[in-house]
């Protein structure tokens, strides 16, 4: 069996302006230690979470209301042995409107479970976009990974 890239959906009432605004908030999401511009097409930002995470993210693909693509550019874990496992690989946020629903798709194009990190990684994604996200598009407040 092919392994798959892990992706995970939430379906919300807000409109897909709304969506799209949250997402290019990870601060508000993601984590309050994000250094750079994360809108607009071609902007790079760098995540940090403690001495554990640091990558540098860099908007490859931007279609208002619809898409948000993040470039892999560098990567770094500390608790893997390729300590570099992301670097190369997107993260996509896609959004459809269904009736009076926005389906948000969200991908991490080549995060497989062949990679160490995928069992860590693909449940702090579900978190993230599950509750995190989540909460932010639908009670104005999400949980981001804090500065401190």
């Amino acid at each position: 069996m092919k392994n798959q890239d892990f992706n995970t959906t939430i379906v919300l009432d807000q409109s897909p302006e709304a969506v799209f605004r949250s997402i290019n908030n990870p601060r508000a999401w993601w984590s309050e230690e994000i250094d750079g511009d994360t809108a607009r097409l071609g902007d790079e930002f760098i995540y940090r979470y403690k001495d554990v995470h640091i990558c540098k993210m860099k908007l490859v693909e931007v279609i208002p209301n619809k898409k948000v693509v993040w470039l892999v550019l560098e990567n770094y874990f500390s608790f893997t042995e390729d300590k570099h496992e992301w670097k190369g690989t997107k993260i996509s946020f896609d959004l459809s409107r269904e009736g009076a629903k926005t389906h948000l798709r969200f991908t991490h194009l080549g995060l497989t479970s062949e990679y160490e990190c995928y069992d860590v990684c693909q449940k702090a994604w579900t978190d993230y976009i599950r509750q995190s996200l989540f909460d932010l598009i639908t009670k104005g407040k999400g949980n981001p990974n804090s500065a401190d």
